[in-house]
């Protein structure tokens, strides 16, 4: 084009022609339905109906809270500041979800990328000094020629996908990115809840073991006296024998238990961003109260309360747009560019009206043959639609799973722990009134011993149940989600 024209009549015509490709490119409908697929919520999680309270235990009747949400700071029901103060260490220091929320940033600055080199047009600035020698025209005196080429523009350039295929890429990386915030919000969440079964659970195993070993030197003891009455002619060898093995079956059980309890140290203390061998005391276990309210969000509304569910969402809505862009490479693109600069053989020229040079061009590419390729990643994001809406479904139906059977856990917890207190009560006035005997000289001592076995072997049995309330309410808590609003990312 001539270096003095004005490019006015250019610019105009690709004024029109990228007005016209934003028109065309707006329409970003190809592709599956965005919208998940609609799924019969059942009016109750398990068999039965869901009942307004569970069963009572411990002087306790856990209240079902119908149609309410976890609170954000759930673990604060249990009344312990302590284990408040754990929770809250966890949440700052631990190093998986340190790495999860800076993987987090990274999507985002990822997406953030991509919409600047998809939404934006590209401008450069670049410029060229050069001094080359070049081979002259035959036939003239000169045979060589030295020349100095000075040259500096401002080049843009901007390519429209007709059917908005760009923009359709850019949507399903949203999408990406919001389903990791979800999963994020998901790990938050475990996280949470995995600090405090480990705490109840390090709690409990304290307790039993405190139990255990009370219960193994009682039945040391008893051996003792069993041995020495075998040694006077007042037991046969076969009791005996039959108490030497009862004190090792219960001394067997102490190194299974100390290990145990802990690696449920060791595995609190890396939730904790700790090192094992700094793993927090044990909190008392009559500390943790068990929270007489418990939430309970009706079948519909956990649809859009559990990350997961919004997470397997996301990833749909995302599926569905990666098969839009696909779809969308099929037809034409229009790229636009412009250039706009000064140039010259000498510094004279480049800085003179004279030195003025400009370009504008719209190309116009339609696919015609790529060796199947373009239709192969159509047929491929197609599937991958496929395969994220069957596990939206799996993921919604794992959701209700998760809370029938946590409900029905607590129910049966607290069955299991009335029992249990029932058999601790009978067996602790079992030995209140053998040891009375025994005072009165109406019974031997060995005899206080069993009753006294018994009694710590409930105890332990006690404890059991009491950790499985507390931890299987944590569990609820956990699976009734409270996600954030989606985020807004990019705009």
């Amino acid at each position: 084009m001539r270096a003095h024209g004005r490019p006015a009549a250019a610019a105009r015509l690709i004024a029109g022609l990228a007005a016209l490709a934003l028109a065309v490119s707006a329409c970003t409908g190809l592709g599956p339905s965005r919208t998940p697929p609609e799924l019969v919520a059942p009016a109750h999680y398990s068999l039965g109906t869901n009942p307004d309270q569970l069963s009572a235990a411990d002087g306790v009747a856990q209240r079902l809270a119908l149609g309410a949400g976890a609170p954000p700071r759930w673990w604060e029901s249990y009344q312990s500041e302590a284990l408040n103060a754990l929770v809250d260490e966890g949440l700052s220091h631990n190093a998986s979800f340190a790495a999860a929320q800076s993987s987090l940033r990274a999507a985002r600055e990822q997406l953030r990328a991509q919409v600047g080199d998809t939404e934006m047009p590209s401008v450069d600035l670049g410029g060229t000094v050069l001094r080359q020698r070049s081979l002259g025209v035959s036939g003239l005196p000169e045979q060589t020629f030295i020349a100095n080429i000075f040259a500096a523009q401002v080049q843009g350039s901007y390519t429209f996908n007709l059917l908005g295929a760009r923009q359709l890429a850019d949507r399903a990386l949203a999408g990406r990115f919001q389903q990791q915030a979800y999963q994020l919000d998901a790990t938050r969440r475990a996280l949470a809840a995995n600090i405090v079964i480990a705490t109840i659970n390090a709690s409990s195993l304290q307790e039993q073991l405190t139990a255990t070993e009370r219960l193994v030197a009682l039945g040391e003891r008893r051996a003792e006296q069993v041995a020495a009455r075998y040694a006077t002619g007042s037991a046969s060898r076969e009791e005996m024998l039959a108490a030497e093995q009862d004190a090792a079956n219960a001394a067997a059980t102490l190194p299974g238990l100390r290990a145990q309890a802990l690696a449920v140290r060791h595995a609190q203390a890396v939730l904790l961003g700790r090192s094992p061998s700094d793993a927090p005391p044990p909190l008392s276990f009559d500390s943790l109260h068990l929270p007489d309210t418990v939430p309970v969000a009706i079948p519909s509304d956990l649809l859009h309360r559990r990350p997961d569910i919004l997470a397997a969402e996301a990833a749909l809505r995302a599926s569905a747009d990666d098969a839009g862009a696909a779809t969308a490479e099929l037809f034409p693109s229009l790229t636009l560019s412009a250039a706009y600069g000064r140039g010259g053989f000498d510094w004279s020229t480049f800085s003179s009206p004279v030195g003025a040079i400009w370009s504008a061009s719209a190309g116009l590419t339609q696919p015609l043959f790529h060796g199947g390729a373009l239709r192969a990643r159509k047929r491929g994001a197609e599937a991958n639609y496929e395969a994220a809406v069957a596990l939206y479904r799996q993921t919604v139906l794992r959701a209700f799973e998760d809370v029938a059977d946590t409900l029905v856990a607590l129910d049966e917890d607290a069955n299991t722990l009335r029992q249990t207190q029932r058999a601790m009560a009978a067996a602790g006035a079992a030995n209140q009134e053998t040891t009375a005997r025994y005072q009165l000289g109406s019974t031997q001592y060995f005899a206080t011993l069993t009753a006294g076995q018994q009694y710590e072997n409930s105890r332990v049995q006690c404890t059991r149940a009491r950790a499985a309330r507390l931890t299987d309410t944590a569990a609820l808590f956990q699976s009734m989600g409270d996600a954030p609003p989606p985020l807004q990312a990019v705009r």
